[in-house]
């Protein structure tokens, strides 16, 4: 069942391969609980009690809320499936409770900090390996793609005339983005130093030093490396990035709902929690013009 269940996710609910196999570790490593903990062979026939005995398990683990929630998310969409599929008469997760989690605000960089970054022109050599990592930060930070979208990025994908580009996003969906003219200017440099760098044929956008596709270690240390040198955001990944990128188009004025679909959100909800930054901008914007603040 989980087997049926997994391919249900990838075929009709059209999940990445990555949320898929996240699902089927869950699954599995819940499997091997009831079986170690309770000698109970089949994951079908698990009881609230049981469900609820893994949990705590995992809270005292010491797991983080946010991977038990996820796991929980997992149990509830595959027990809805067997109900479906009428595989079970009732629904043993119906009852469970997910945990309460911190609100955590997005990390970001500093508008100040990715104009001294981009605008340097010594920062990135004038090479093929300088040029394409110029174009990784422009595109995260101009864009606001996820890094799984940068890696499958074709060529083909981006319509210099219009300055868009259109990427895959997460459930296989489609959604065009504008990027500026400084950014089409590095792009148009990186194809001509990839060209010549390169005489195989691979429509992929982002590739390595030896032409081969981009894997996502590789994109995270490079960028890393430019945010160690102009940035002391605690966490320093391709996320950031993204998280950057919806907040100083906040900060400037941009509407939620198109700074949602610029990043593909299915939801509004998804897309809120970066009006927070924006909502501490402007408390300081009061407390320092205000004559009675």
């Amino acid at each position: 069942m989980i087997k049926t269940f997994i391919s249900y996710l990838e075929f009709e609910k059209r999940f990445s391969r990555n949320t898929s196999l996240s699902y089927q570790t869950d699954l599995s490593q819940f499997e091997i609980f009831l079986s170690e903990t309770y000698n109970q062979d089949s994951i079908v026939g698990a009881t609230h009690v049981m469900i609820r005995s893994w949990i705590v398990t995992l809270v005292e683990q010491k797991l983080d809320p946010s991977s038990i929630n996820r796991k929980i998310a997992c149990l509830r969409s595959f027990y809805k499936f067997l109900l479906r599929q009428e595989v079970i008469t009732s629904n043993p997760t119906a009852k469970l409770k997910i945990l309460k989690t911190p609100k955590r605000l997005p990390h970001f960089v500093l508008e100040n900090d990715m104009v001294s970054m981009l605008d340097n022109q010594g920062r990135f050599e004038m090479n093929f390996s300088g040029l394409r990592d110029q174009v990784i930060i422009e595109l995260f930070y101009g864009t606001g793609m996820r890094l799984s979208e940068l890696l499958s990025l074709k060529i083909g994908q981006i319509n210099h005339a219009e300055r868009t580009l259109k990427v895959l996003g997460k459930r296989n969906k489609e959604r065009i983005i504008p990027f500026t003219s400084q950014l089409e200017t590095v792009l148009q440099a990186y194809l001509k130093a990839r060209q010549k760098e390169f005489s195989i044929e691979n429509d992929l956008l982002i590739v390595t030093d030896t032409g081969e596709k981009g894997y996502p270690m590789f994109i995270q240390r490079i960028v890393k490396k430019y945010l160690r040198v102009y940035s002391s955001v605690e966490k320093k990944s391709p996320h950031v990035l993204r998280h950057t990128y919806a907040t100083h188009l906040l900060n400037k004025g941009a509407e939620i709902n198109a700074v949602k679909d610029l990043l593909g959100h299915s939801s509004l909800a998804a897309t809120q929690v970066y009006t927070h930054n924006s909502m501490e901008k402007l408390k300081r914007v009061f407390d320092q013009a205000h004559p009675k603040a």
